[in-house]
């Protein structure tokens, strides 16, 4: 239950394991020497009086104000304060969380010349549990998410605010609380090492990553369980067709589908019912196929930034040089995103389409309409496509790309900046919008399968209909229906679906 980090790579299911799991972190002895030789650099820079951006001069459009040793201090704390800028709801624990983790990651590589006692402060609030408070909104992505890094770092100097414990306090009664000792005073590059850098949207990206890698495998369940209410075509998933186009994600959603199905009495084969399914049902393994494929790429490219340096100006101690670049610059994690939201879009909307093809008369091959005995005096489903398409309508102007949006900042100097912040956090957001869509279909799904009154359902479909049963029972009646979606819901969230469809049929893939 620890994570050594500066000795190897960071992962996206490291990072899980510290934001959710409560892993432990601890700074390996290798990187802890390599943040030492380049604070040494740093301050002897600082003693020679040289001119260098963010050691010994201001910031953006101020990189031409010399800065005296003896204005050190107050510029820092200057610094952290004047753009605690951010505004909005706070960020999750979770983020929070990994926002610090990968903070201190980027910090330990040698090239920023922190002093080892910041970095020992962040860690042991990361493992004592103390949470700065960082508001949602505030960040350009470039020059990095310099707003709301600077609220982690007012509770570094004993401001703003933290949790603990599941308690709001003032960050300096939190530190005290934690027995943490405050870091009162900041010296030269240290506010701006803390500051300058791409941690707070890869963090929120990382956690909307995760999680949609998780709802895939549901999606996949879900598809299952509609084809079962459906008497879907399962000639559509053999092999060989999607052999012959050779996209991974393609292969890989139709395999698993046809190991959930398999032995199942419900699914039809072309000719014996009808002789094609619609698109929804047909072409899941090419829709679902390509949202995993963007997932993969994503999960790469959000692996190279979480383990990236992404400081200005940056140390290279072997050269005796430190120069001034554009690491914190957000765009490579700007495109990802705004690609992530769009694949999670799309998973919601062929989910909504198989949800309309079950309450819908004209399309369920002869389950009652909107899915309920007693029509008329019962509304049934009806509403649920409703909610399912409020959502997915929203999800569209979502996913509209925040990357393709700049504006100029600090007097034109921080002329084009990368928006990946808002990117990351449009994902999450339609992530919530996603999951509520693919419970409506799993529920929906479980409805029309008692409905049909299958004699065998498949491997892996069995064992997912106990489980929503075990938490929804059969809709006879109406009845007040969120609390059923919310059940669902909340079962997706606990991945029970995904383990008890896994111990059946072995791993599904992504």
């Amino acid at each position: 239950m620890e994570l050594l980090i500066g000795s190897k790579r960071l992962t996206l299911e490291d990072l899980i394991n510290v934001t959710r799991e409560d892993y432990a972190v601890r700074i390996s002895e290798e990187a802890m020497k390599k943040v030492v030789i380049a604070r040494e650099l740093v301050e002897r820079y600082v003693d020679e009086e040289r001119v260098c951006y963010g050691i010994t001069t201001g910031f953006g459009k101020f990189s031409d104000t010399i800065i005296s040793k003896s204005e050190t201090a107050a510029l820092q704390k200057n610094l952290i304060m004047s753009h605690s800028c951010g505004v909005g709801n706070s960020l999750p624990i979770d983020q929070v969380r990994g926002i610090m983790l990968l903070r201190v990651n980027n910090l330990i590589k040698g090239h920023s010349g922190i002093r080892p006692i910041v970095l020992e402060t962040l860690i042991e609030m990361l493992n004592k549990g103390v949470t700065p408070v960082i508001p949602e909104k505030g960040s350009l992505g470039a020059s990095g998410d310099l707003a709301p890094l600077s609220h982690m770092v007012l509770v570094v100097m004993g401001m703003g605010e933290a949790y603990f414990n599941g308690e709001l306090l003032s960050g300096k009664e939190a530190m005290n609380r934690a027995g943490i000792e405050i870091v009162e005073e900041l010296s030269s590059k240290e506010g701006l090492a803390l500051i300058n850098g791409t941690q707070v949207m890869t963090s929120i990206g990382a956690h909307a990553l995760y999680d949609a890698i998780n709802l895939m495998k549901h999606l996949d369940i879900a598809t299952s369980l509609t084809m079962e209410a459906l008497n879907g075509i399962i000639c559509a998933y053999d092999h060989k067709i999607h052999d012959l186009r050779g996209q991974i994600g393609q292969k890989t959603t139709a395999e698993n589908i046809r190991r959930i199905l398999k032995e199942s009495t419900s699914i039809s084969k072309q000719g014996e019912l009808r002789v094609q399914d619609p698109y929804a049902l047909r072409c899941a393994p090419q829709i679902h196929g390509a949202s995993k494929d963007a997932l993969n790429f994503i999960k790469e490219k959000v692996e190279i930034e979480m383990d990236s340096v992404t400081d200005n100006p940056l140390i290279f101690v072997d050269e005796d040089e430190v120069l001034s670049g554009g690491n914190f610059h957000g765009q490579p994690m700007a495109l990802p995103f705004d690609f992530l939201g769009i694949a999670l879009a799309e998973m919601a909307n062929i989910s909504e389409r198989r949800l309309e093809r079950l309450v819908n008369p004209s399309l369920n091959n002869g389950l009652p309409a909107f899915l309920v005995e007693n029509g008329g005096i019962n509304s049934g489903f009806m509403i649920v496509q409703y909610s399912a398409a409020s959502l997915v309508s929203e999800n569209k102007v979502l996913a509209h790309p925040a990357s393709v949006d700049s504006i100029p900042s600090s007097a034109n100097q921080e002329d084009h900046v990368s928006m990946g912040t808002i990117a990351a956090r449009k994902a999450y957001e339609i992530l919530g919008n996603v999951r509520k869509v693919i419970s409506m279909e799993i529920l929906a799904a479980c409805q029309g399968i008692e409905l049909r009154k299958i004699e065998k359902l498949g491997k892996g479909t069995e064992g997912a209909y106990k489980e929503v049963r075990k938490v929804v029972e059969y809709y006879k009646d109406d009845r007040v229906m969120y609390l059923d979606i919310n059940t669902v819901e909340e079962l997706v969230k606990s991945n029970v679906l995904v383990k008890t469809v896994e111990d059946s049929i072995g791993s599904l893939n992504i």
